[in-house]
């Protein structure tokens, strides 16, 4: 795991036509996101048959793969995207002319293969999820073929399939084939953090997301579905915790929007990793169970919390601890992966110090804070395993589960020299809303706590081995961007989000040690086509730059 990839492209001029049509591309096949680890293509056009179809081998092939297909028969039909360049593909017109037909292409598992769905597949523990596949398509117009040993590896090649095409006129072609692409990912955890507690996001915003994730071959929704300020989150058996702790009636998330939102996502080859952050990260819980919640919206709220409103769990107290167990266990049967988040970061000391309940129940078993919270974890935690979950944290907690690394990149070493396996979520390039200014009012000249912005460049530098050894980088899950909400909604949410966090699709599918400048076409290339298919990804330059690959570049 780590290696850097190399890329093969092999390029075999035939016509002046199509020397021409090549003179304003710096690679051939950089429309591609993320880059195959093992590529090969040609310089013959090829365009795509009005009759072009996709068919499968696979007997009674599951529900999720033939609508993968449809989906991506129409993307081929609607995304009429012209190739980045001056003129935007008008000079390929002669050579299309001229170019070979495809009719089909074909979809087959390996033999003896067990045909699954996609959902099934992607809902495995990381280190059985299978998402390699090969893709054949040669330049005279014989059948495309595609192979894999699971539905979501042809699940992943379909997205690279997709991508490989442009529109002229009326023709959907490309000028590099033939294609012959091995590929499968470095690490199987390639998420996305959504916060949906901070402000609400509609259903509709969530599923959005979830496609465009698709696309670029992200794995993992990492839900932070509640937190101090709201609770949006319907859990059977604790329904007045949402009637109570909602911003409205209107901005909850039913047991069947949950449903709904999950089944969406493993159709498109995503886990959805939920999270119930606790103990801290929980005022809002008083409104329901006030005997279980500390220092309730004390003030100043900034000798309490993190950020406002202050209040955390009485974790020392059993009948807390018996609490969130049997909550955490019900909304983890709402969920069908097999881990389950529960944060545990940003407790705050103050909080427990002045709180009755808590300080007579330490005094009277004698015991200190962290061996009570030691134990509190012992009984959640519990409640997780018995429901076949495999808890999930976030540093400073460290215990036998999966540990978000999310302080600092340099925490990581830290955290796999104990023997933990790691997510890597560094605030210093992979959060998102890094950089808008701070949030907290009265405060006209800070910055958010996270300064700078993080770029895509920033992110897509980003080494998940550095200084590790080999036994340690094995430890490494892979990563994820974060889009915390306390600044973001349905408004900007595709604009903050997309392109930038396809950096680290990349980074996590090909592994490190991408050259930026070339990447920056296909980057540009991802974001045109994401807005073809209605996602409001923001210009990562001026369409100048984009039409004129390396133009732009400091060194230019």
């Amino acid at each position: 795991m780590g290696a850097i990839v190399s890329v093969r492209v092999d390029m075999v001029v035939d016509t002046k036509d199509v020397r021409d049509a090549l003179a304003s591309v710096v690679a051939p096949a950089f429309a591609l996101w993320p880059q195959q680890r093992n590529l090969q293509t040609g310089s013959s056009a090829l365009k795509l048959a009005p009759s072009f179809h996709i068919t499968t081998t696979i007997h009674n092939a599951p529900e999720d793969l033939h609508d993968a297909v449809l989906r991506t028969l129409e993307f081929l039909k609607m995304d009429k995207l012209g190739r980045l360049v001056v003129g935007r593909g008008s000079g390929d017109a002669t050579v299309v002319s001229r170019a070979r037909t495809l009719s089909s292409l074909t979809l087959s598992l390996s033999e003896g293969s067990e045909i699954n769905s996609i959902a099934t597949e992607v809902r495995k523990a990381l280190e059985d999820r299978d998402e390699a596949y090969t893709l054949h398509v040669p330049a005279d117009g014989s059948d495309a073929t595609m192979t894999a040993n699971t539905t979501l590896g042809l699940f992943r090649g379909l997205a690279t399939f997709s991508q490989m095409w442009y529109t002229n006129d009326e023709d959907t072609y490309t000028i590099n084939a033939p294609f012959s692409i091995q590929d499968s990912p470095v690490y199987p955890y390639r998420g996305l953090l959504l916060d949906t507690a901070r402000n609400f996001f509609p259903v509709s915003d969530i599923k959005r997301m979830l496609d465009v994730m698709s696309w670029v071959k992200m794995s993992v929704l990492h839900w932070h579905v509640v937190d101090s300020q709201s609770f949006p989150l319907e859990i059977p058996g604790f329904i007045n915790i949402s009637r109570l702790g909602a911003y409205s009636p209107s901005s909850i998330y039913s047991t069947l929007d949950v449903e709904d939102i999950v089944h969406y996502a493993g159709a498109r080859g995503i886990d959805v990793l939920m999270e119930l952050d606790n103990p801290g990260h929980t005022t809002i819980i008083h409104k329901a169970f006030p005997e279980h919640v500390a220092c309730p919206e004390a003030t100043p709220w900034a000798t309490y919390a993190s950020e406002p409103p202050a209040g955390q769990l009485r974790f020392a107290l059993p009948g807390t601890a018996n609490f969130v167990a049997d909550f955490l266990a019900a909304a983890a049967r709402m969920s069908p992966s097999k881990y389950f988040s529960t944060g545990g970061d940003e407790l705050n000391t103050a909080c427990y110090d002045q709180d009755a309940p808590t300080q007579k129940q330490l005094n009277a078993t004698g015991k200190t804070f962290s061996e009570a919270l030691s134990d509190f974890i012992t009984t959640t935690h519990g409640a997780l395993v018995a429901q076949g979950k495999t808890p999930v944290v976030s540093e400073p907690l460290l215990n036998e589960t999966l540990v978000k690394v999310w302080i600092s990149s340099e925490n990581v070493a830290a955290v796999v020299r104990k023997g933990f396996k790691v997510i890597h979520a560094a605030s210093d390039y992979f959060y998102l809303d890094c950089g808008a200014g701070e949030w907290i009012g009265a405060d006209p000249d800070a910055n958010s706590w996270c300064d700078p912005f993080k770029s895509w460049q920033k992110s897509y530098s980003f080494d998940p081995t550095a200084n590790l050894t080999d036994t340690e980088a094995a430890l490494i899950q892979g990563g994820e961007h974060s889009l915390w909400g306390e600044q973001s909604g349905p408004e900007n949410v595709d604009s903050i989000t997309w392109p930038r966090a396809a950096s680290s699709a990349e980074l996590f599918w090909s592994g490190p040690g991408g050259n930026g400048s070339t990447a920056l076409p296909r980057l540009h290339d991802v974001a045109y086509r994401m807005r073809t298919r209605g996602v409001k990804a923001i210009r990562v330059q001026p369409e100048w730059c984009a039409l004129r690959p390396g133009k732009c570049d400091l060194t230019s």
